[in-house]
């Protein structure tokens, strides 16, 4: 049987890279031939359909068809290059609807993820990116020799506005940052608004709110978009410089909207639900994918993994995310990464090596669970990445008692 999609087969055809969006897919088929599918794959995710159709349908297709230019049965790769005119300038939502649309529901998929986009220069530069970076970053706090070093405050549900504020004390007593917890909002027992009075309030009497010395808290305005501009505009009048997003579960259109209010703070963006998308190496899309899309919508501090703890994602795959975001894109801000998930201070030296100093390492429990409490926690987490950064083993650092503990307790000897 012929292919209906041989036309849509441009394999090793020079394309033009400044006009066409290039996504890599990984594609496996039943029932049809490899090629078929991988046509069928870039005709409808660009103008084909299933029949013919009218409407100088030759004309159009010409200008907007994409082209599948790689092709690899073996390893089930397939490169589709998709003309700019496409899409709409700046506009996420309409572009993944496009590119990850109706392809993944085709009922002779039996293995479908997006592995990378590359996108050229004039994409890149419809969106204005990240508020701060990392340099941003660094200059609010002051930091600029070491990873940022942060906690989510636990238990992550059930405290008061006002002991949140408290824990949040603890933590700024030796780090850097605190950030709301994923599904923290405004609940019965921490009303979002007393929090951010609370929080805030208590930062301005410490002087954690001065440029150059400020300590973060990330506060999550995530909900429905009138709500989310209402609480960024309360958290920006009361002088909060860091507002938190949950990117997948908000939306990117959520994301951009946030940025594109010209708050000026910090855009801190947690995955949650990423792993709905990305976990499968056969049906999804991957992680890289993700972080690109956060950081043109204007993520300053992204969650990207740890390699340790309990989270999956293995070091060739979180280094090549959090190279990227720390990379040069067209002039867009860098993204500063954060590794977070089931760490505790003995996983600093592991967490330095691998993943680097433009970082911030972000601990729940392996603060809040120390023997002593968040005070000591915190003071363990600084003595141990003081420690990484010097190369000493942590059992062999002086004058370090709170690491000692959080050492015996995570990591006994013997």
């Amino acid at each position: 049987m012929a292919n209906p999609y041989n036309h849509y087969l441009s394999v090793n055809e020079a394309v033009d890279k400044t006009k066409h969006i290039f996504v890599t897919f990984t594609l496996g088929v039943t029932g049809e031939a490899f090629d078929r599918t991988a046509g069928g794959v870039a005709a409808e995710s660009s103008v084909g359909t299933w029949t013919d159709v009218g409407l100088e349908e030759k004309k159009i297709w010409d200008r907007l068809h994409a082209k599948v230019v790689e092709m690899d049965e073996k390893n089930g790769k397939v490169v589709v290059a998709y003309p700019l005119d496409l899409f709409e300038a700046g506009n996420i939502s309409q572009f993944l609807s496009s590119i990850a649309g109706n392809i993944f529901g085709l009922k002779e998929i039996t293995k479908l993820r997006i592995e990378d986009i590359e996108f050229p220069e004039v994409f890149v530069n419809a969106f204005p990116g990240p508020a701060l970076g990392i340099d941003g970053i660094r200059k609010l706090t002051g930091i600029t020799d070491r990873p940022l070093l942060g906690s989510i405050i636990k238990p992550k549900l059930g405290l008061t506005s006002a002991q949140h504020a408290e824990a949040s004390m603890n933590v700024y007593s030796s780090l850097d940052l605190v950030k709301d917890d994923e599904n923290l909002a405004s609940m019965t027992f921490d009303n979002f608004y007393t929090r951010v009075d609370e929080v805030t309030s208590r930062m301005k009497e410490k002087g954690y709110l001065d440029i150059g010395q400020a300590k973060i808290h990330a506060f999550n305005i995530s909900a429905p978009y009138d709500e989310m501009l209402k609480r960024g505009n309360y958290a920006f009048d009361h002088n909060a410089n860091c507002l938190m997003l949950d990117i997948l579960t908000v939306g990117f259109s959520g994301v951009q909207g946030i940025r594109n209010r010209r708050f000026g703070l910090m855009l801190h963006g947690h995955r949650a639900m990423h792993a709905a998308f990305t976990r499968s190496r056969e049906f999804g899309i991957s992680m890289l994918v993700i972080a690109k899309l956060s950081r043109l919508a204007g993520i300053d501090s992204l969650h990207t993994g740890t390699v340790v703890g309990k989270m999956e994602g293995g070091k060739e795959e979180v280094v090549a995310i959090n190279e990227f975001l720390r990379s040069e894109w067209y002039g867009l801000k860098t993204t500063l990464p954060v590794a977070s998930g089931g760490l505790h201070p003995g996983m600093i030296p592991d967490l330095y090596k691998y993943l680097g100093r433009d970082l911030l390492m972000n601990f729940g429990g392996g603060i809040h669970g120390h023997p002593d409490g968040t005070v000591a926690g915190a003071k363990a987490v600084l003595q141990a990445t003081r420690a990484a950064m010097a190369k000493t083993k942590l059992r062999d650092a002086k004058d370090s008692p709170e690491l000692q503990k959080a050492l015996d307790k995570w990591m006994p000897k013997g």
